[in-house]
């Protein structure tokens, strides 16, 4: 969660720069800027993907777990 924040707020602050950038010199002077924005939003998507799975796989076994408790309740 700690690495899609930062990723996060990097991301926002290179689009900030890139912006200054694209006022201040022009496209050609924000190719890198934008190649580095574009590897953020992949690494932003991968660790998305992840925290998606992750939390599936929480409310999975969640509910197996509170599946088997119910089955191992006695009935009266």
């Amino acid at each position: 969660m700690d690495q899609l924040l930062f990723l996060q707020s990097e991301l926002e602050r290179c689009q900030r720069i890139e912006q200054e950038l694209q006022d201040l010199y022009g496209q050609s002077a924000t190719e890198s800027i934008q190649h580095e924005i574009s590897g953020m939003k992949k690494q932003l998507k991968e660790i998305q993907e992840v925290f998606q799975q992750q939390t599936e796989q929480i409310i999975q076994s969640y509910e197996q777990e509170r599946n088997q408790n119910v089955s191992s309740t006695p009935s009266f």
